[in-house]
């Protein structure tokens, strides 16, 4: 199978060239499909830019970005963006713009919220919704186009403990489901600053650090075994909680 995406050198600086924020520098890597990707590092490391460039809201100034343009991709935020209108109206609209039928979209969504658990409030305003049912519902409205590659910034940051547990479980459901249905194959790409979290999501890890990669890793060789303290000092001080 084809990679879903691959970088080679790929950079991304904002602002005049004399003054420029290196925000990525000389990235190069490949994710393949199916596969549990977690991108941890500091703050200001280039994890959520490196999201960004995935999912095109970001470009690349030097280096190649290649995707799979036929993978469809859905990505969250920490901070979900609803519209005002219904949950309903929210997962609908998405699937309206996609080009199906007003009818069909509600019904869908509706499928979409039971998937979530959140049916009973298809009618609510999204916005009063608590900050752990809204990032379901923005599960939801991911979900409802069956998304092939997940892309998640700190997708349970700012939630309590009892609503990241809820969204975790989600995000894990969904991708056992795609790893036991041999045609999904969905691909899930997520930053995270809860080691926990990664360990029981991921099945890759990638350290960044100043915007460039530093370690590029099974989950198993970077929380245990002699690899990482040996070869990646830097992520060896970062996964021991050394450095902020």
């Amino acid at each position: 199978m084809k990679p879903v995406f691959q970088l080679a050198g790929a950079s991304v600086h904002f602002g005049r060239p004399a003054t420029a924020v290196r925000a990525l520098t000389d990235v190069t890597l490949t994710i393949a499909p199916g596969e549990r990707v977690a991108l941890v590092g500091a703050n200001g490391c280039g994890k959520s830019t490196l999201l960004r460039l995935l999912h095109g809201l970001a470009r690349s100034t030097a280096g190649q970005v290649a995707h799979d343009p036929d993978a469809r991709q859905a990505m969250l935020f920490q901070r979900p963006h609803l519209l005002r209108m219904s949950v309903q109206g929210n997962i609908a609209l998405g699937l309206w713009l996609r080009g199906t039928p007003w009818v069909d979209a509600r019904v869908q969504a509706l499928a979409a919220l039971a998937r979530v658990g959140l049916e009973d409030l298809a009618m609510r305003p999204a916005r009063k919704l608590s900050g752990g049912q809204q990032q379901r519902v923005a599960l939801a409205r991911a979900w409802a186009i069956n998304p092939q590659v997940l892309l998640l910034d700190e997708p349970t940051a700012s939630l309590d403990p009892h609503a990241k547990r809820e969204v975790e479980a989600l995000i894990e459901e969904f991708s056992n489901q795609a790893r036991t249905d041999p045609s999904s194959h969905m691909t899930l790409v997520f930053a995270s600053h809860n080691l926990g979290q990664v360990k029981r999501l991921a099945s890759r890890v990638i350290y960044l650090e100043h915007g460039r990669v530093l370690a590029d890793l099974p989950v198993h060789d970077f929380f245990g075994g002699p690899l990482l303290q040996t070869h990646y000092p830097a992520a060896h001080l970062f996964v021991k909680g050394e450095t902020a």
